[in-house]
């Protein structure tokens, strides 16, 4: 196989095609978007995380009250768990943006977002407000509101606590301050340089009944918003079922909902809505001078309108079109503007779009361009142009065009003097370090963005009705999968070469050397060196490697040897820096492929842990049942075991005596099914004298009411602070001891939490080893419970090993390992 096509297969291993660059132009979008025509509303709904939305009540403002609306999130659920596969923090968080972005792309909705990071879990807003940084995340809501401008804004939690989440809570706080803010010049003036103050008529909260917890009423104003839409064929709790079940990560999947469905909203500030969520708003054309006549002239091409000649009315939509170019509001001049252009180009059956020649460019290179044009229809487009700039350059090259023929499908090749490749790919809010609760931005502007806002594009224009219609297309990769037939996928823009570090800790626990490999990748022709850098205390031989002439699409792997040279404990960053075309670059490369979203790439820093701990390991081979996915097998891997993955066929028909330990990952007692069939042989193993250790599920729903030998619960207790105070209950326990002395100190450096879904109820063979709480909270005992059953030993542990050893905290590393280590 071609080195180069190999490399395409290799990038794009990606489901469907969820990116094509024209929108849609079958009838069922075109009589919607002609009644969405005459709306001149838009409702802005508020909460803190991926799910946390109403997707009914989304699909219903937008699809059947036609009013644009939007969802702002103001996390991109980073901090959340992962139900299918082991993506954690920031990157979990680029594939929930995905996921909100394909929910909205079923009800309708817009999506936005803060620069605020999901950290995990809160107690409170107190402690939500001040590691996001308040003021800061609150300029992200009132920048979304000043150009969004909402009508009305929906908040999803109440600020009295009874969402349960300190970012919920939070969320609705920031709401609040916003909807007055957005009004005041006073507050971030910064902002007016390009937006206008807005006043939203009214905040209201959707009140809810989640469990136990009912907080809507009968005096309170409702909406049934479970109605049947004839053009849609379905109902919005169908279409919020297809939404909702978009949020995979989450394990979320909904069943469709048929029928009445009641939704309840509190007012928090503003009048009181009386017949509408939008009473009291002019939502027609006569909000805006000018727009009685518009109003007429939608209605007479509503209502001769010819579904079997859809193109008929593309002349009377330019005549729209260009009297809505005249109305002064410049926010509903441009909405309307935007709808009616695609409209238009539905209408006319007119589709085009560029993509790509290759799936991934260096930064700095030209791209090859593809664009092609296609109506079946006769029309009247005299000439058209498709430019690679806004405006016209002598940089670029531009194509003009005369008339093309219906049917024909028009092809233009643009290449050498095509567009340059000026950015890298990497999402805006990764482009810089951040702190724990923020993101960095590199212009305040950005907030609010899903996506990056600079990616490649072309532009097309058409003259029509003596009007040049100018469209802006995104630029995309596009090929054929023999399986799953054409895909789209983003147009990568990457590093000249990238260095990947092959994993992520390196544990050192004597003096003795250990191999570091390092894979690379030419994005280009490319010649340079590697070297490997690290603080004093380290000796990394040889100090550089260099590469000659290696082509686009090249892989391959070096080797270096990393010695510590003291043995005081440490933690220091190991870097790999990458010398070519005259410049230093330090970045790896991260491919995310799931079949329900677009292939994701990133450009992560090229780096890994090197820890020198005190470190006394016993046993060596671990057999792992896998969960919902985590990284704890390679962690395994890094300090010296030998890890076999289980397979239902293992535990059934093998030997299980040969496993020093048997791990369960984590929720594994949530999701697999097997194992009311594989817990007989493993409780046998463990009564014969091995060594078992399940990690972390949630309370429900669990495959089997009792996942240990004894009984215990599951709790949705956590404790959230990860420098929470530890308490040893049982200090001369095993798992304290052997093959590691546990102190205090191995709890230091702990990242986002020490633990969640705690044990209670717990039976009285069961040891409880420690005790911990949060600020303000009584001790939990339920984080790691011990008990002997026949000849061996059952561990359960809620204390989050999945986050803690991939973030190579050393404390962690040492307890594990007691954990997996039985005295004999």
């Amino acid at each position: 196989m071609n080195r180069f096509i190999l490399f395409a297969a290799i990038l794009l291993t990606t489901g469907h095609a969820f990116s094509q660059t024209a929108p849609p132009a079958d009838l069922v979008t075109i009589q919607q978007s002609l009644n969405k025509l005459n709306v001149l509303g838009s409702v802005l709904y508020v909460a803190a995380h991926p799910d946390d939305e109403n997707t009914r009540l989304l699909a219903y403002l937008a699809q059947e009250k036609h009013y644009r609306t939007g969802y702002l999130s103001l996390t991109r659920g980073d901090g959340g768990q992962n139900l299918i596969g082991n993506e954690q923090g920031e990157v979990l968080g680029l594939i929930r943006t995905q996921e909100l972005l394909a929910a909205r792309r079923v009800d309708g909705a817009e999506q936005f977002f803060s620069r605020a990071n999901d950290f995990g879990f809160s107690k409170g807003p107190g402690e939500t407000l001040k590691i996001w940084d308040h003021e800061k995340v609150l300029g992200d809501a009132v920048w979304v509101i000043r150009k969004f401008r909402p009508d009305v804004i929906i908040c999803r939690f109440p600020t009295t606590g009874e969402g349960g989440h300190g970012h919920h809570t939070s969320s609705a706080i920031i709401a609040q301050e916003a909807f007055a803010a957005a009004a005041d010049p006073k507050r971030f003036p910064e902002q007016l340089k390009y937006v206008q103050t807005w006043q939203a008529k009214r905040l209201l909260w959707n009140t809810f009944s989640f469990g136990t917890v009912n907080t809507t009423a009968n005096n309170q104003f409702k909406i049934d918003v479970g109605v049947y839409n004839p053009i849609l064929g379905k109902g919005y709790g169908e279409m919020a079922a297809d939404s909702r079940s978009n949020h995979k990560t989450q394990g979320f999947g909904t069943p469709k909902v048929r029928g009445a469905g009641l939704e309840y909203f509190k007012t928090i500030l503003g009048d009181a809505p009386k017949d509408s969520l939008l009473s009291g708003v002019n939502t027609t054309w006569t909000r805006v001078a000018g727009g009685e006549s518009i109003a007429e002239q939608i209605n007479f091409i509503k209502k001769n309108f010819d579904s079997q000649n859809p193109q008929n009315s593309v002349p009377a939509l330019i005549d729209v079109l260009n009297r809505v170019a005249a109305i002064k509001d410049t926010y509903w001049r441009d909405q309307k503007s935007k709808e009616l252009r695609d409209l238009i180009t539905g209408c006319a059956g007119l589709w085009f779009e560029s993509y790509a020649m290759e799936p991934v460019y260096a930064v700095g290179d030209s791209i090859g361009i593809v664009s092609q044009i296609y109506t079946p229809y006769k029309l009247a487009i005299p000439g058209f142009e498709i430019r690679s700039t806004p405006k016209y350059s002598n940089i670029y090259e531009d194509r003009l065009g005369s008339a093309f023929k219906p049917g024909v499908l028009l092809r233009d090749t643009l290449t050498g003097a095509g567009k340059i490749a000026a950015k890298l790919s990497q999402p805006y809010w990764l482009a810089a370090p951040h702190n724990l609760g923020t993101y960095t931005l590199p212009n305040d502007t950005l907030a609010g963005n899903p996506e990056n806002t600079d990616y490649p594009r072309t532009w097309f224009s058409f003259a029509m009705g003596g009007k040049k219609v100018t469209y802006e297309r995104k630029l995309m990769y596009k090929y054929v999968d023999p399986a799953k037939g054409e895909i789209y996928a983003p147009v990568v823009v990457a590093p000249p070469v990238t260095t990947n570090i092959l994993s992520k800790d390196y544990i050192f626990s004597s003096a003795q050397p250990q191999t570091v490999q390092v894979k690379l990748q030419s994005f280009t022709k490319a010649s340079g060196s590697i070297s490997l850098k690290a603080p004093s205390g380290w000796k990394i031989s040889p100090e550089s490697i260099d590469f000659t002439n290696k082509a686009k699409g090249a892989e391959w792997v070096e080797t270096f040897t990393i010695t510590p040279t003291g043995s005081n404990p440490r933690t220091d960053i190991l870097k790999a820096v990458v010398t070519t075309h005259g410049k230093e670059w330090s970045m790896g490369i991260q491919r995310i492929n799931y079949d329900h979203i677009p292939a994701i790439t990133l450009f992560p820093p090229a780096e890994a842990k090197l820890i020198n701990i005190d470190l006394k390991t016993a046993g060596k081979k671990i057999g792992y049942l896998a969960g919902a996915g985590d990284l704890v097998p390679e962690a395994l891997t890094q300090v010296g075991y030998e890890v076999h993955q289980l397979t239902e066929n293992d535990i059934m028909n093998t030997d299980l005596s040969i496993y020093d330990a048997i791990v369960v990952g984590v929720r594994a007692y949530n999701i697999n099914p097997r194992l009311v069939v594989e817990q007989p042989k493993l409780l046998q193993y463990i009564n014969n004298g091995g060594n078992m250790v399940v990690q972390y599920n949630v309370y429900a729903p669990l495959v089997l009411n009792q996942v240990g030998p004894y009984p215990f619960k599951i709790t949705n207790d956590r404790v959230t602070d990860e420098n929470a105070k530890v308490t040893f209950l049982e200090p001369q326990n095993p798992v304290l001891n052997y093959p590691n002395k546990i102190t205090d100190a191995d709890f230091d450096g702990w990242i986002q939490e020490r633990g969640l879904y705690f044990t209670s109820s717990v039976d009285n063979h069961y040891s409880k080893i420690l005790s911990m709480g949060d600020p303000g909270e009584g001790q939990n005992p339920g984080s790691l419970i011990v008990a002997d059953y026949g000849k061996g030993r059952f561990v359960y542990t809620s204390l989050d090993f999945f986050r803690e050893l991939p973030a190579g905290v050393p404390g962690a590393y040492r307890l594990f390992v007691n954990l997996l280590s039985k005295p004999q």
